[in-house]
């Protein structure tokens, strides 16, 4: 039997192709999907309605979709705050060399209850330190966004490139080809659901160009195309990648990714922060997506990326929280202003982005980047019934007219509801299915542990 809810008296943004909206409408759910988007109130006579919800002084859009993320950060927040990336990633690598399942465990807890709380309905998280004999990282970290209930991609990291070959990890931080390819293919093979409405997803993805090695790059997108998995990685955050790039391979990392097998329609990259004409239009060519990360670019000072340029040339954009030790809010909603903002203190000025291009990255192009455009990202009969009830009638928006405006350029918005999949996850702001206040115990205690076995303690 079919259980409905449905939601009245709304404003709607749908994110759908022409970026319908309505002023004063309704979404039905239809157990895990949407039935019907509309104006005005729901259709009289459905059946089988087991929770009716007046919204008024709401607005309703997609839930929100995190692209990029390293969840085991939430647990080294406030490190290294006056750094740029390279001396960050020196400065924190041993410490994250440490970790084990039960830090790794309530560090994913940590990020995803924050992203959770704060409208996201897909996360996504890119773990690729695996020290030996620490236990079974990915699986911790699935089982905390399982129960957790949102939608989860975990991209499979990895690093082979140490310190003695050239890399920036120590090299008991790092693991070799045949064990990160081997461990990698377990995890898809243990994990991953290519089904509609998914819970769980996996996808490939050796860290970064200076932290793996080129055949590690090459064998992983062999990998990943074999099993029908999306590819991930780092690319073009900062000038000192790009001068690290020309040094060891004699061109740029568009180009390098390119002659490894990394440009594509199943490929997304974090940051891709200076990309030139010729990057971006291979990026365009190529439909490689890229997950936009304002905040951290900012916190690490790696620069502004050419997010305007990118959505002109049809690039894939989506957004991301980026680890939670260069992004210490670890939310994504603050994310949507934060684009917008930056973005305009670049050569487009005001007008590099507006309201609802910013809502549309956090929504649609984040399911795009993801593969998952068909399932989620904007309110369409058919689609999962992911979504978020954003409260606009309090102080901190009720002033301004555009809902949409609101929601972007205001105060972080409440959360009444989130769905995933039609299942409440959120309701008044509070998670339902995990307790925050022993969310944000188990992470303090698992940091301060963390920080006594880096110090030697």
């Amino acid at each position: 039997m079919i259980r409905r809810t449905v939601i009245e008296n709304c404003a709607i943004a749908t994110v759908d192709a022409d970026d319908t909206e309505y002023a004063s409408g309704h979404v039905v759910v239809a157990d895990q999907v949407i039935e019907s988007v509309g104006a005005g109130r729901a259709p009289d006579g459905l059946e089988n309605v087991v929770r009716r919800i007046d919204a008024s002084g709401h607005l309703v859009t997609p839930g929100l979709v995190n692209t990029h993320h390293h969840f085991y950060q939430w647990i080294t927040r406030g490190l290294a705050t006056d750094h740029n990336l390279f001396d960050w990633l020196v400065a924190l690598y041993p410490t994250w060399a440490r970790i084990d399942e039960p830090m790794v465990y309530a560090a994913a807890q940590g990020s995803l209850a924050m992203m959770a709380r704060g409208g996201v309905t897909t996360a996504m998280d890119h773990h690729y330190v695996f020290p030996k004999g620490t236990g079974d990282l990915s699986g911790a970290i699935i089982r905390a966004a399982r129960e957790t209930g949102v939608r989860f991609t975990l991209a499979r990291g990895s690093m082979d490139r140490g310190e003695s070959d050239g890399g920036l990890p120590p090299d008991f931080a790092v693991e070799t080809l045949e064990g990160a390819l081997a461990a990698t293919e377990a995890t898809v093979d243990e994990h991953h659901d290519a089904s509609f409405g998914a819970m769980t997803q996996i996808a490939v993805a050796p860290c970064s160009p200076f932290s793996v090695s080129t055949q590690l790059l090459k064998q992983g997108a062999e990998l990943a195309r074999r099993k029908g998995v999306r590819l991930h990685t780092h690319g073009s955050e900062t000038v000192e990648e790009e001068k690290f790039c020309h040094e060891l391979f004699g061109m740029g990392p568009t180009d390098y990714f390119e002659t490894t097998g990394w440009l594509g329609e199943d490929v997304w990259m974090a940051h891709c922060v200076h990309m030139n004409d010729s990057d971006i239009e291979a990026f365009a060519r190529t439909g490689t997506g890229v997950a936009h990360c304002p905040s951290s670019n900012a916190r690490l000072a790696a620069g502004i990326a050419r997010v305007p340029d990118m959505l002109a040339a049809g690039v894939p954009v989506g957004l991301g929280v980026d680890g939670t030790a260069s992004n210490e809010s670890g939310e994504l909603h603050t994310e949507l202003r934060n684009a917008l903002l930056i973005n305009r203190l670049g050569a487009h000025r005001e007008a590099a982005l507006n309201a609802r291009q910013a809502l549309r990255l956090g929504t649609f192009g984040g399911a795009r980047v993801l593969g998952r455009a068909g399932e989620i990202g904007s309110l369409e009969p058919g689609k999962l019934a992911d979504l978020v009830l954003w409260r606009m009638d309090t102080l901190a928006h009720a002033s301004i007219a555009d809902p949409v405006t609101a929601l972007v350029f205001g105060a972080a918005a409440p959360v009444t509801l989130s769905l995933v999949g039609g299942r409440p996850v959120v309701e008044e702001g509070r998670l339902l299915h995990v307790d925050e206040d022993a969310v944000a115990r188990s992470t303090r205690s698992q940091a301060q542990r963390l920080a006594r076995l880096a110090s030697g303690g």
